[in-house]
């Protein structure tokens, strides 16, 4: 985990080596103060001793001082560094990701990853620079100092780890899975959030603003509730490390007070033996700096008991490797639009019971244009998904151009197979570099031509700023088939060998639909054209029209031969015709 972290640091590793160093420098200084203190108090000190003393502490001091702030601008330039790169290095995992990795993590999950964990790495890799070579230097230096001066008083400080190592680790082993949960939850709080603002046209249309505000509020007070319960255990560790630090400043005092004012005696001798004020005085300054450095120690358990979750998760991400890559001297050619599918079924999941397609026998000619029909659930999307390698066949093989989908370069496919989701998305942007997502070389006049095929140019040029004209984020300045036609131009500007629009005109009126459709069939007669559509009469002219249900091909044919052999076709046609002769009925 720590080792796949490590590769962020990247062009930061020199500001990561360095804070080490000036924190070894702070910790030296620091602790040669007192030695330095010890001396120039020590007995009768003359005047010039005293002076000289005084100056190489006082340049101690400042030499301390200015390490100090050089390590802490260097870990601060090094932890920020480390987490852009960590996020850029997260994201760019994301964005290899296939369909089912985005399914396994969650799009909420994904967010809080990228974000608070990133953050509880990034605070965690800056103390880890600072105070975690601090701490043990310190205690180390400190240590032997102690000895140096009076090892029996040493001694007390030694005798006390235990006791706080022990403390330590149990609230550590305790705390541990409350932090598994709490990371859980925040991605369950982020998926409200999400839910909410993404439909906040549907809650407020339906009035749900209360019932919305009640489920964040719980989602939140569970997150509330496992921190109160971490930070509850967390709290024991500050009075645990005061009682230590009380409990050893007054052993060492009490000893250190018998050991000045020894009798000499040969069990005082033995067991304590003599002692200067000035020496009690510099154990007692490093016996502080030592249980000052466990404090820091105890803050840096809490740290990185909450990083390493975050920690955890994401490395999970950065270790998922898609399983959807380009085979090696790929083919970077796709000689025709033609699609073959050979006994093909496929699943969601491994674990999945049933098949969402399943023995798929197809064979599309290159410049065809096919039809798919089918109710809520009849697996229609999935079976075009497998066309560009969105997911991959579970059995079988799918066949572009002739040749075995999994043989290409996933960029060769997918820049000839275009694809207008159902889901249409528009990003921030004007128009024009919306449009240019299919083809950033794009000219105006090309912008303009697929605009027309799509039936959008007459809609755009009556926009104010034409095709300059600004898209909110989401598309939300421009209605649902405005969005469609746009999305459909996006596709067309790639000039595709094989177009599928998955139900991509439910939102334009007929006659706009029968427009897309006359423009397809004489400009781009070459292109094999699939269309999922709800309306039979979006696709009756097909070439060829498949009628999908339970994931299977239920009928296969012309409009004239489906209306002779498939009930279902038959009963969704004459059904789609009695409504609209009946609202015509009533318009007139």
């Amino acid at each position: 985990m720590v080792k796949t972290l490590l590769k962020s640091v990247r062009e930061y590793k020199r500001a990561s080596l360095i804070t080490p160093v000036f924190m070894v420098l702070e910790v030296v200084c620091e602790c040669l103060i007192p030695l330095m203190m010890s001396k120039m108090l020590a007995g009768n000190a003359p005047m010039g001793q005293i002076l000289k003393y005084g100056g190489i502490m006082l340049l101690l001091a400042c030499l301390s001082l200015t390490c100090g702030i050089l390590g802490g601008r260097f870990a601060a330039i090094a932890s920020c560094g480390f987490a852009k790169n960590l996020r850029k290095d997260l994201f760019y995992a994301v964005q290899g990701f296939s369909f089912k990795d985005v399914d396994k993590f969650s799009t909420s999950s994904l967010v809080t990853r990228l974000t608070t964990d990133v953050t509880n790495v990034q605070n965690s890799y800056q103390m880890c620079l600072r105070i975690v070579i601090r701490v043990p230097l310190t205690f180390i230096f400190s240590v032997v100092m102690s000895l140096s001066i009076n090892w029996k008083l040493a001694l007390v400080f030694v005798l006390i780890l235990p006791f706080l190592a022990t403390v330590l680790f149990t609230l550590m082993r305790k705390v541990m899975p409350f932090f598994r949960r709490i990371f859980k939850k925040y991605d369950a709080l982020n998926n409200s959030v999400q839910e909410n603002v993404g439909g906040i046209r549907v809650v407020k249309s339906f009035v749900r603003e209360d019932y919305e505000t009640q489920k964040f509020d719980r989602a939140a007070s569970e997150v509330r509730n496992d921190f109160t319960r971490a930070e509850k255990m967390l709290a024991l560790t500050s009075p645990t490390m005061m009682l230590a630090m009380y409990l050893s400043s007054m052993l060492i005092t009490f000893i250190g007070a018998r050991m000045i004012v020894s009798t000499g005696s040969w069990v005082d001798n033995a067991i304590v033996g003599p002692l200067v004020p000035s020496q009690l005085s510099a154990v007692i300054t490093y016996g502080v700096q030592m249980l000052s450095s466990m404090m820091m120690l105890s803050m840096i358990v809490v740290m990185l008991t909450m990083s390493l979750e975050s920690a955890r998760r994401i490395t999970e991400v950065l270790k998922q490797k898609s399983d959807l890559v380009s085979p090696e001297n790929g083919l970077t050619e796709v000689k025709d639009g033609s699609i073959r599918f050979e006994n093909v079924n496929f699943k969601y999941s491994e674990r999945a019971e049933k098949y969402a397609l399943s023995n798929i026998d197809l064979e599309i000619k290159s410049g065809e244009t096919v039809g798919i029909l089918g109710g809520t659930g009849s697996s229609k999307t999935s079976l075009i998904q497998l066309i560009p390698r969105l997911y991959d066949a579970t059995d079988g093989a799918v066949y572009v151009g002739g040749e075995n989908v999994k043989n290409y370069e996933l960029d060769t496919l997918r820049k000839e197979v275009s694809v207008v989701l159902q889901k249409n998305v528009l990003f921030s942007g004007t128009i024009k570099e919306n449009l240019r997502w299919g083809n950033p070389e794009a000219t105006d006049d090309e912008l303009e031509r697929v605009c027309k095929l799509a039936q959008a140019h007459e809609f755009v040029s009556a926009f104010p700023d034409g095709y300059d004209t600004y898209i909110e984020q989401g598309g939300t300045n421009v209605s649902g088939g405005q969005k469609q036609r746009l999305c459909i131009a996006r596709a067309l500007l790639r000039k595709p060998k094989i177009l599928i629009l998955d139900d991509s005109t439910s939102a334009v009126d007929t006659k706009t639909d029968a427009l897309i459709r006359k423009a397809f069939k004489e400009e781009i007669p070459d292109t094999t054209k699939i269309i999922i559509a709800q309306r039979v009469a979006s696709v009756e002219h097909a070439d060829k029209i498949l009628v999908m249900e339970g994931g299977r091909i239920a009928a296969m044919g012309t409009h004239a031969e489906l209306m002779q052999t498939s009930a279902i076709y038959r009963e969704t046609y004459e059904m789609q015709t009695k409504k609209n002769a009946e609202e015509g009925g009533e318009n007139e």
